[in-house]
């Protein structure tokens, strides 16, 4: 067994988010929120920098931010909007967003850069690796097989029944099919929601700083480690700092 061997094997899973943390979804999530703001008589033309603050509690979530925007809210306030706050009307928005998202979610979405690499890397090593994200299953199954062939063991998005993060439930069960315990696996992600989701499942946490949060709000939330680069969220990887 080699050094690196010896290091790794410390973590049996290595679970990652999708949005801002493995993928660049802005460009297509900002082309589907406005298309559905359009056809449903609403405001639209947002920009990249407005969707990366409508995103990371999921779809529904994000619609009610759009609406809160239009209505004239600050994008620092946006994330104060959460699942609870639904009303008819961004329910109607949804249902143009969910297909139209799903139909589009690939013209513009790539991996951010390194982050194949250290999948493989990870692979390599015998690590389960695996996404758990709030983006709605269809999408999830779509994108993990068109940018991620072979290279998770599991995925999952948001799906009826099961309570959307940051409840530990939707990791929860991608550990219990790969017979792993929370303490041996890292979850890895870039919003306040996955930093809640980790703590509320027992796991440790890394957050990158190259998704849909700034470094300043992420240092905040005291997640166990921070990454910048790919290379970086690598090395975390490989400490193996179980709890």
């Amino acid at each position: 067994m080699t050094d690196m061997d010896a290091r790794i094997k410390k973590y049996k899973a290595i679970l990652f988010d999708m949005d801002g943390t493995v993928l660049d979804t802005l460009t297509d999530l900002t082309a589907a929120v406005n298309y559905a703001m359009a056809q449903t008589g609403h405001r639209c033309g947002y920009t990249r920098e407005d969707t990366r603050y409508f995103f990371g509690s999921g779809a529904r979530t994000a619609i009610r931010r759009a609406l809160a925007r239009e209505a004239g809210a600050a994008l620092a306030d946006l994330l104060l909007i959460g699942s609870a706050d639904e009303q008819e009307e961004s329910e109607r928005i949804l249902t143009v967003f969910k297909p139209y998202y799903e139909a589009h979610c690939r013209e513009a979405t790539a991996p951010y850069p390194g982050i194949e690499a250290l999948l493989q890397t990870l692979r390599g090593a015998g690590l389960y690796t695996a996404v758990v994200s709030n983006k709605p299953d269809p999408a999830v199954q779509i994108l993990a097989a068109a940018h991620f062939p072979g290279l998770f063991d599991f995925a999952a998005g948001e799906r009826a029944g099961i309570p959307r993060k940051p409840a530990p439930d939707m990791v929860w069960q991608v550990l219990r099919e790969m017979d792993v315990q929370p303490q041996e696996a890292l979850y890895v992600g870039d919003s306040e929601i996955d930093i809640q989701t980790a703590a509320q499942a027992g796991m440790v946490c890394a957050a990158v700083t190259w998704g849909f949060r700034d470094r300043e709000s992420l240092e905040s939330l005291q997640p166990d480690f921070m990454a910048d680069t790919a290379e970086e969220l690598l090395e975390i990887c490989l400490s193996g700092a179980v709890m």
